[in-house]
């Protein structure tokens, strides 16, 4: 495709497949090209090669890159918890109301992620919190994996010995040929919408992380299974129930191809709304983006906030029936194959805003601007959060220090106070 004043157009239908089909599997496309400058749409592993030290590549002022060097410290499932830890005892120690626990030891208010715990390193922690509540259920994903590959569910410790294990020290042992796992409490009561368990895909863009830009995209859409969730430990293998991702449900006898199993996060807010009622709804997608917003702080002060960068992130969140909003996963590469009309549209609304706030108004590349392109270039991005003018507004001051006073998108006063108002704010 080619950037033109400050748009991006394919010139057929066949040329978008085709690149599509490039960036997938040739690892990098070169987007658009001229005497002067240069722009890139690549894969991690391709991002990994260009900042390699071994390399000795430097990129020139007029070249930007859709990834960030070290993007996995928020997109590895292991890195990510790990980086959200650390973040947590970051503000205990601050002494941030937003790090406050209640009786039970337990945060109140950023306790957003299910308890997780890396294997092999943390096999014996696992143990002992399997053992307080030996009927939970438990999910197992290899830490570098995407699309639902790798991924099972248990519920008894025997399930797991199938990796090696010294009965002698009773000690989880790693052998060389086994990759690193998560294993995570499993959401077993998820909110269902027609019996059968969905989540949400939601894009998030980060032009800058010191300080911290970032962009909620309005059209995301949630994932449904395609066979009605049941809590049931009989069927505990069947992933049809219980993963929502399209590359599984996709082989599924009751996957519907004309709308994919998807709907639109409007369609979504429309239904709670209608359910539950407008206010809970508003109260839902803050907490939802507060969460998005809490996971990049977690994760900025070790990101290589390098000036040729930018991401978009594809977040994966599930919402339980008590609508507590949790996040799974960010995913560094979210898919931009379509498996439908609807999403062959939002898919290419997604890349043209994009482009349009990397590169504003389609002009030469300079990673040395300010990074805060103009409103009218948004596309269907807004603003979810800046932290130059959130600083200057005082509202993350606020925030830590006097709990239910800080301001949402439209400036309107925290709805519950008395503690942290999980809202997004400018």
């Amino acid at each position: 495709f080619r950037i033109m004043a400050g748009k991006v157009k394919w010139v057929t239908d066949i040329e978008k497949s085709v690149l599509i089909n490039n960036f997938e599997k040739r690892g990098w496309i070169q987007v658009a090209e001229n005497e002067d400058w240069n722009f890139y749409w690549m894969s991690v592993q391709t991002i990994r090669n260009v900042f390699s030290v071994e390399t000795g590549y430097r990129l020139s002022d007029d070249q930007i890159v859709n990834h960030f060097p070290n993007h996995y410290e928020l997109t590895r499932k292991d890195l990510m918890v790990k980086n959200i830890k650390r973040y947590r005892k970051e503000l205990e120690k601050e002494g941030s109301p937003l790090a406050e626990k209640d009786e039970n030891g337990k945060y109140i208010y950023l306790d957003f992620v299910p308890v997780t715990f890396m294997l092999p390193a943390d096999y014996n922690l696992f143990v002992e919190e399997f053992r307080k509540n030996p009927s939970s259920t438990w999910i197992m994903k290899p830490c570098g994996k995407a699309q639902g590959k790798g991924i099972f569910l248990i519920n008894k410790l025997s399930q797991i010995k199938k990796w090696s294990r010294d009965s002698k020290t009773s000690s989880f042992v790693s052998q060389s040929s086994k990759e690193a796992y998560v294993i995570s409490l499993y959401i077993n009561n998820p909110l269902l919408i027609g019996g059968k368990k969905f989540d949400l895909r939601l894009y998030v863009l980060v032009s800058t992380y010191r300080p911290l830009r970032c962009y909620m995209y309005k059209l995301g859409f949630c994932r449904f299974c395609t066979v009605k969730y049941t809590p049931s430990t009989s069927e505990l293998d069947n992933m049809f129930v219980h993963l929502t991702n399209v590359a599984i449900q996709k082989h599924g006898d009751d996957y519907n191809h004309i709308h994919g199993g998807k709907w639109t996060v409007s369609n979504l807010r429309l239904y709670l709304e209608s359910t539950r009622g407008k206010e809970v709804t508003n109260k839902l997608f803050d907490e939802i983006h507060w969460i998005i917003v809490q996971s990049l702080k977690a994760v900025a002060p070790v990101m290589n906030n390098d000036k040729h960068c930018f991401e978009c992130y594809g977040y994966d969140i599930i919402i339980d029936d008590k609508l507590k909003p949790w996040l799974i996963e960010v995913n560094a590469s979210p898919s931009l194959t379509s498996s439908t009309a609807n999403d062959r549209i939002l898919k290419y609304n997604l890349i043209n805003d994009t482009l349009n706030i990397a590169v504003p108004n389609g002009e030469i590349p300079d990673c040395k601007w300010n990074k805060s392109p103009p409103k009218e270039v948004l596309g269907n991005y807004e603003v979810l959060y800046d932290e130059e003018m959130a600083q200057s507004d005082g509202t993350d001051r606020d925030l830590r220090s006097r709990p239910g006073q800080s301001t949402g998108v439209k400036g309107g006063r925290a709805r519950d106070s008395g503690k942290p108002v999980l809202t997004t704010w400018k």
